[in-house]
């Protein structure tokens, strides 16, 4: 059964940033995952659209990855509904079983309005007699995850040991060059990741994890995958 999970990220960056060792780990273990960039995250200081995309490519390359990118609008992300829309058609042709979306607070706006556009979205790739393109399509769930401007620590739901794939992760986040450079003395980010990872991973025994928030209850059917 090829199982698959789709990824929104309201610019490049942010879902190797929040999941990249989940996303590496999931490609690991058969899943076919989807990145999809809601905006293309220009412009920025150093950045154009087209280094972005480049960059982009580059870092789905490492992680073993499909990407989108949408057109809809960088600094500017409304949950609107032609972008609900063009979202859920998105899921319609992924046809993922795992949405993954940004957590829901932020002091970006943008990550804020793609929480609340991935949730939507999720609830429109259903409807039926609609202008939607493809089949209805529901993912069984939606989970949240960090790639936050806040300076704060949630309660995760669960933590996903990444030791084996957390170096992949580092790989991918660093493909984006015109973000983080020594020239824009921002590279203590990569260090911040892995202080962060390796937080999370004491908690439960690891080395490395990422943690994940779900707004439903989460199911076990086995406890053999408890750490």
């Amino acid at each position: 059964m090829n199982r698959r999970a789709l990824v929104l990220s309201p610019h490049p960056d942010d879902a190797e940033i929040g999941m990249g060792g989940t996303v590496a780990l999931l490609v690991r273990q058969g899943w076919t995952v989807v990145l999809c960039d809601l905006t293309n995250g220009e412009p920025t200081p150093r950045g154009t659209p087209e280094r972005r995309l480049q960059e982009a490519a580059a870092a789905a390359d490492i992680l073993g990855v499909r990407r989108i990118t949408l057109d809809l609008p960088n600094r500017f992300l409304l949950d609107a509904v032609e972008a609900r829309k063009r979202v859920a058609g998105v899921i319609r042709e992924v046809r993922p079983e795992l949405l993954f979306v940004p957590y829901w607070e932020d002091a970006h706006p943008d990550h804020v309005q793609a929480a609340q556009l991935g949730e939507a979205a999720r609830f429109y790739a259903k409807l039926t007699k609609s202008d939607i393109p493809g089949e209805p399509h529901y993912p069984r769930r939606v989970i949240h995850y960090f790639s936050t401007h806040y300076r704060m620590v949630r309660r995760p739901s669960f933590l996903v040991d990444v030791s084996e794939t957390f170096e992949r992760k580092l790989e991918s986040v660093a493909a984006y060059r015109s973000q983080f450079e020594d020239d824009r003395g921002n590279l203590w980010i990569l260090d911040l990741l892995r202080t962060s990872a390796a937080y999370f991973g004491a908690l439960v025994g690891v080395a490395y994890a990422e943690p994940f928030v779900m707004r439903e209850e989460v199911g076990l059917r086995t406890l053999d995958a408890l750490l």
